[in-house]
């Protein structure tokens, strides 16, 4: 097994590689370590009195969600985790507030841009 680090879009990955010997005539599958990230999402200010949006920053699925309508949260806090590219990336809250409407569900399908949860 090597490692090597790859660059890419500005960001660092570690990556093992497997040398397959073809004398070999079995060959062992191995489950690929997952990566979390956290991710800074899209946001849209609005007027005061309808809040702040929190937008999916790239497309996936929704995989779980760790708030609900009504809670405080602060600046920097996981709202949600999104699936993409099998990579669980970490969706924080871009400002202190209440949750006034979280707009998607568990296993949800979201689009680059859609609202995900609004803020006030």
């Amino acid at each position: 097994m090597k490692k090597y680090r790859i660059s890419l879009n500005g960001k660092t990955y570690e990556v093992e590689v497997e040398e397959i010997n073809e004398v070999n005539d079995k060959v062992e599958a191995k489950e690929p370590s997952k990566t979390v990230e956290k991710v800074t999402p899209i946001t849209q200010k609005k007027t005061s009195s309808q809040g702040e949006d929190v937008k999916a920053p790239m497309p996936g699925n929704i995989i779980s969600i760790n708030v609900n309508e009504g809670d405080n949260v602060k600046s920097g806090e996981v709202l949600l985790i999104l699936e993409a590219m099998k990579m669980e990336n970490e969706i924080v809250a871009p400002v202190d507030g209440k949750i006034s409407s979280i707009n998607i569900s568990k296993g949800a399908s979201v689009a680059a841009g859609d609202v995900l949860i609004t803020i006030s």
